[in-house]
């Protein structure tokens, strides 16, 4: 479109007697800091127990550290879960402590203008539009479309690509028909900056006409009766910045595709929900599906480029934690709104499209490191950042952990019978095992990596069952999921060591568009990205099932699935497999069994869609007045 109707000023947010009140919120952080650190204690002081018998080497030194690093990560992510569970079981909000009502308060009249912006860089033209129209018609279904604009800001730098957006956005604007007047497309030919760039120039351009903005990432779908609840929590609470829902991932057929799906549907709410208790105002963004306040966004979300080079250095990569971080230091709340529903994404469909997106993330959570001292800080927002960066790093702890394991157990299968180990020595050194207290460790670790999945699924059985098919379906799904889950931990886990290795030597990542649409992996291609961890697990194995079997028995679990690491990729990524599951009600998710109708209009449009677009030339920019996003500093 070629105008936008100028505003002589915004409307002021309201409050409202549905603003949110978040009680006890220091008192809330000491809750959960302080069962993390007596979890803590217990798990490292029986590590320490278990090693101090026999003279700790530097090596068990080294294990100490590394396991106490793992530990904690694993700690925090439990305690937040089990926190989300109590509230959900009694069905209280993590904000407000409040009561969930049955019946949700209607929404009123929407006071204040807002752009939903969906950037996109080289992506599939079909698929972004189809969510681009269906989240627009969903809210235009609510009646309150006309405080809406909707923007598609385009960063494509293929030529056939950019051909493609601007036939189909003539053809949108002709199926729009008067609708056709809320929504504009603008493509930069210089993507400067990125993702960060691309908003950033939409900021400055047209920023001015609105109060709030809902960023979308190019494969989301939103409702529109969510787009409201994030425009009413942004009128309703005046000293909120940034409002992040959970994106809840939808439309994957492959059996991976649908195992990742089904995990998120069934623990992320839970999860969040512990999350939200003790985060309180200070929460994290995550790049999309979340409402931001202009105006402070511009004052203070300009991201400076770093000093220095390698992974520290540069432009900020990943630029989400950070925008939240900035927001948080200069005062304005960051909230996450773990119950809200109608919020959709799209995941990877198979596992190495999902490892080349998790390198990206490594390298820009990595880069937090670098500003972790950063001038201004609130503490959790460093936490945040080092959170980020531990959820990758941790993979190389682990397997480091394992390799030194594997070391100490072989060092004393060889050395069992020297108990003299000094010329001059009166008395044998008798090692001590402590058997019981080993098997204590191993059950406490396993029980936290387990029970939130056990909190997940009673929390769905109590409440939700119905949703995933019913009671027998929603466990057969989380028996299958666990067990998968289990079996992909050890691939995962050399592949995120190998990209932190592969950051830190200064290795550059390319940030391309990702792939989401449901392929079977060939072979070879699996083989090419699992060979290296397969040779060594057989070496690993053969090693310790000779001079330390009791120690091979244990590490099978971790063996098993590098060894069958190409046949895992390559089936888990078969759209057959994943049909054949759902048939059989396995990883049945709610937007499944009661599909919501902005995923129907999806649905619909992509299959209308015959990629036949017109060659017409890209339609005149929106009228804009210029403001300037001055770069922070840390």
């Amino acid at each position: 479109m070629s105008g936008i109707p100028m505003l002589s000023s915004k409307i002021s947010p309201r409050t409202d007697s549905r603003a949110i009140h978040m009680p006890g919120t220091t008192a809330r952080r000491i809750l959960f800091f302080t069962l993390v650190t007596l979890q803590g204690i217990v798990g490292v002081g029986m590590m320490f127990e278990i090693l101090r018998p026999n003279d700790i080497t530097w090596l068990e030194i080294s294990l100490l550290g590394l396991f106490s690093i793992t530990f904690l990560w694993i700690v925090f992510a439990f305690t937040s879960g089990a926190l989300g569970f109590v509230l959900q079981l009694f069905k209280r909000d993590p904000l407000t402590l409040s009561k969930h009502t049955a019946v949700p308060e209607p929404h009123g009249k929407v006071t204040t203008r807002t752009a939903v912006v969906m950037p996109v860089y080289n992506e599939d033209t079909g698929r972004v539009i189809a969510g681009f129209e269906a989240s627009l018609r969903s809210l235009h279904a609510t009646g309150q479309l006309e405080a809406f604009d909707f923007y598609l800001i385009s960063d494509t730098q293929d030529a056939d690509i950019a051909r493609a957006e601007a036939g189909a956005w003539q053809q949108l604007c002709q199926r729009l028909g008067p609708l056709s007047e809320k929504v504009y497309y603008r493509r930069r030919v210089d993507n400067t900056g990125r993702k960060v760039g691309n908003v950033s120039d939409f900021c400055s351009r047209w920023g001015d006409r609105y109060e709030s903005m809902i960023v979308l990432d190019a494969d989301s779908v939103m409702s529109g009766e969510c787009m409201l609840s994030l425009v009413h929590a942004m009128e309703q609470n005046p000293s909120a910045a940034l409002v992040q829902t959970v994106p809840i991932p939808v439309r994957q057929n492959t059996m991976f595709g649908r195992f990742l799906q089904y995990a998120a549907d069934l623990y992320s709410p839970m999860l969040a929900t512990g999350l939200a208790f003790w985060q309180t105002d200070t929460a994290n963004y995550w790049g999309h599906n979340a409402i931001i306040r202009i105006d402070p966004f511009m004052q203070h979300c300009g991201l400076p480029e770093l000093k220095g080079r390698g992974p520290f250095g540069g432009d900020i990569l990943s630029h989400d934690f950070v925008e939240a971080a900035m927001l948080r230091r200069a005062g304005w709340e960051v909230i996450l709104l773990a119950d809200l529903r109608g919020s959709y994404e799209e995941v990877p469909s198979n596992m190495l499209d999902y490892a080349t997106r998790d390198r990206r993330w490594v390298q820009g959570n990595i880069q937090h490191m670098a500003i972790l001292g950063g001038k201004g800080l609130h503490g959790l927002s460093r936490l945040h950042f080092l959170q980020g960066a531990i959820a990758y790093v941790s993979s190389l702890l682990w397997l480091c952990m394992l390799a030194l394991s594997s070391i100490d157990a072989v060092m004393r299968a060889t050395t069992s019978n020297q108990f003299f180990t000094s010329g001059f020595q009166l008395f044998p050194n008798w090692p001590i095992a402590k058997t019981g207290l080993i098997f204590s460790l191993l059950s406490l670790t396993i029980a936290m990596l387990i029970l939130p999945k056990v909190f997940g699924v009673i929390i769905a059985l109590v409440h939700r069952r119905g949703e995933f098919g019913g009671a027998f379906k929603l466990m057969g799904g989380a028996l299958v999921e666990t067990a998968f889950a289990i079996l992909i931990a050890p691939l995962m886990m050399v592949f995120h060591a190998y990209f932190v290795i592969s950051v830190l030597v200064g290795h550059k990542v390319s940030w391309n568009a990702q792939a989401r649409e449901g392929r079977m992996v060939p072979w070879r291609e699996a083989f090419a990205h699992t060979l290296p961890a397969t040779v060594v697990a057989l070496i690993w194995g053969g090693v310790t099932y000779v001079l330390t079997p009791v120690f091979f028995w244990w590490m099978t679990p971790v063996l098993a699935g590098l060894v069958l690491a190409a046949p895992i990729v390559r089936y888990s990524s078969s759209l057959r497999l994943g049909q054949w599951l759902r048939s059989k009600g396995i990883f049945m998710t709610p937007p499944e069994t009661h599909e919501p109708q902005v995923l129907t209009e999806v649905a619909r449009l992509l299959n209308e869609d015959k990629g036949n677009y017109p060659d017409c030339p890209e339609p005149a920019l929106p009228a804009s007045r210029w403001r300037e996003m001055p770069i922070q500093s840390f």
